[in-house]
């Protein structure tokens, strides 16, 4: 297993070089990331004798540049707080908005941040990140420690650790974004197929704020129980609002199972996604036009599917919800994984 560490010659906001680590497994699967955001820049899978690129990505100098959080590490907070503020235990935190009058993915957040390298081993890489109490709004300080780890079998795990000392909303997660039949330019990804472990899903606004409670998925095109091809029953009902699937599925409670599984138009390739994590937000990518790649071109809209393993938006403000997790006590540690497997 090889393990690199490199500086680029282009420089990051804060004047300073990116650094990046690359680790490989004994398949050849090679992985990225950056210690800008602790972002996942690449994931080279080996398919029929070839590695195939099937993340999406842009050149170094653009992840700064770019508002699709491309493989990015979002907090605190992943996705959105409506109106940019919550109550907690009977005290109002207005936040930072930076989507209109809502907080996206942690305002100024963690994507945004370069991360300390604190240790590189063979088949892994650990990111720490200090965010200091009043961050964006978010009460408490909390240390942030960030595995990636590669296996032998073609799968790369996640996981997070952080402890608060102050009660506050947590929910971290990586924003990476899959195509399994060419990531490099971007193929429509509604010709993937895809199956959810999910009974529930949350119906959102056009500013993807939670408008309903949870909903059964039967007899709606939410339904992914059974494997279908993403864009069968592409724009109906709710997703009409959000120009596609940007919505948040609740995992069934089987432990046992995938949470999704996520196959390439020619079968070549899939995915399984397994987590800790309560709910499942499926983006199909439905504003990425525009976004930089890596060849100095853009993507065009639906080029890849963000599968984000968290926490239900919005929850600080839903006590409902809560139970499935979303806020952290003073002094309890929160801990999730999450593994990414190519098969």
């Amino acid at each position: 297993m090889l393990k690199t560490l490199q500086k680029t010659t282009a420089l990051a906001p804060d004047n300073q070089p990116f650094q990046i680590v690359t680790l490989s497994n004994k398949n050849g699967m090679k992985v990225q990331f950056m210690d800008w955001g602790a972002t996942w820049i690449s994931c080279q899978v080996p398919v029929n004798g070839e590695l195939r690129e099937v993340l999406l990505g842009c050149r170094a100098e653009d992840y700064p540049r770019q508002s699709a959080f491309l493989g990015a590490t979002v907090g605190r907070y992943a996705n959105r707080i409506a109106n940019a503020r919550f109550e907690l235990n009977g005290q109002t935190f207005p936040l930072t908005a930076n989507q209109g009058v809502h907080q996206l993915h942690g305002g100024d957040g963690f994507d945004k941040r370069r991360w300390k390298i604190e240790k590189c081993g063979e088949n892994f890489v650990t990111f720490c990140l200090n965010s200091v109490d009043g961050d964006q709004g978010f009460p408490g300080n909390v240390e942030v420690v960030l595995d990636y780890e590669l296996s032998e079998d073609n799968a790369l795990t996640v996981r997070f650790h952080a402890t608060p000392d102050k009660d506050t909303p947590l929910n971290l997660t990586n924003h990476a974004y899959f195509n399994l039949n060419n990531a490099i330019r971007g193929c429509d990804v509604r010709g993937h197929s895809l199956q959810l472990n999910a009974d529930y899903f949350l119906p959102v606004d056009t500013d993807g704020i939670p408008n309903a409670p949870l909903k059964s998925v039967e007899g709606t095109s939410f339904d992914f129980l059974e494997e279908k091809p993403i864009g069968l029953d592409f724009l109906q009902e709710e997703q009409q609002l959000t120009k596609g699937y940007d919505h948040a599925f609740l995992l069934n409670n089987n432990a046992e199972k995938t949470c999704a599984i996520l196959t390439a138009l020619d079968r070549s390739l899939s995915l399984q996604v397994f987590t800790s994590q309560p709910a499942l937000q499926v983006y199909t990518g439905n504003y990425l036009a525009g976004v930089p790649t890596r060849l100095g071109g853009s993507y065009a809209d639906y080029a890849g599917i963000a599968l984000e393993t968290q926490a239900l938006p919005d929850t600080p403000n839903h006590p409902e919800w809560q139970q499935y997790g979303g806020i952290t006590k003073a002094g309890e540690t929160y801990r999730h994984w999450t593994t990414f497997r190519f098969i």
